[in-house]
């Protein structure tokens, strides 16, 4: 990307102020009830994506700003499935999806970048269209690092600027406006955040003109034990 493309793909009223935690949580109440009534149309659009990326999930699932749940119908039956999520309108709505399916789960309400769960809670921890949203990004991402444990998955499904030019100058144009109306930055980077929040990156693709971003990751290596390493023996 050009010096000038970066400069106008932060220039959205996201940067300028984003919205508080509050300000996302009323935002999303009141559009709860649209996310549900066309939960169809997203999975026409992102299901064949959403299908081959959260089929790995396995084990102990965290689904990390859930939203209605449209991301359990993708996931095996076998997992043990935790959807959190900062708006009780739309955990209402993932209520209704989970009760539909063979899963086992359980939802609360929480904020993505103060996870209230132990280090090294879950084996997979997943999230889709989610980063745009959070006020900061990089702190939601570090918490589903700190979550997930050493050896599991990190999935993430994000959507940011177009690859196109056309496109991107039409995302450029209605940014600040889009922010506004659903706290959502529509132009934002996801592989910039990942790598700021410092995740071990084992493959991303895109789709659909570069807007969508399929990432899987897991959680940063450790720093060696210094005991441990002195207590091996040297090699010959």
């Amino acid at each position: 990307m050009t010096d000038a493309a970066s400069s106008e793909s932060t220039s959205d009223g996201a940067d300028s102020r984003p919205m508080s935690t509050d300000e996302i949580r009323d935002t999303y109440a009141d559009r709860a009830s649209w996310f549900a009534r066309f939960d169809w149309l997203d999975r026409l659009f992102t299901g064949r994506y959403r299908r081959p990326l959260f089929s790995q999930a396995s084990g102990r699932v965290l689904d990390v700003a859930c939203g209605t749940g449209v991301n359990f119908p993708y996931l095996p039956e076998s997992v043990d499935l935790v959807g959190v999520d900062l708006s009780p309108e739309m955990l209402a709505g993932a209520r209704q999806q989970l009760d539909g399916l063979e899963l086992d789960g359980e939802l609360r309400e929480m904020d993505a970048q103060e996870l209230a769960f132990e280090d090294d809670s879950f084996d997979t921890v997943i999230s889709s269209l989610s980063t745009c949203t959070f006020p900061d990004p990089v702190a939601a991402l570090r918490e589903m690092e700190r979550v997930c444990r050493p050896g599991g998955k990190i999935l993430l499904l994000e959507h940011g600027r177009s690859d196109v030019g056309a496109i991107a100058k039409l995302q450029d144009w209605r940014a600040d406006s889009h922010y506004e109306s659903m706290g959502c930055r529509l132009t934002q980077e996801p592989m910039e955040h990942v790598a700021a929040a410092g995740l071990n990156v084992r493959d991303a693709r895109t789709a659909v003109l570069g807007i969508l971003t399929l990432i899987e990751a897991d959680p940063a290596d450790e720093e060696p034990d210094l005991a441990d390493e002195a207590a091996e023996p040297a090699g010959e």
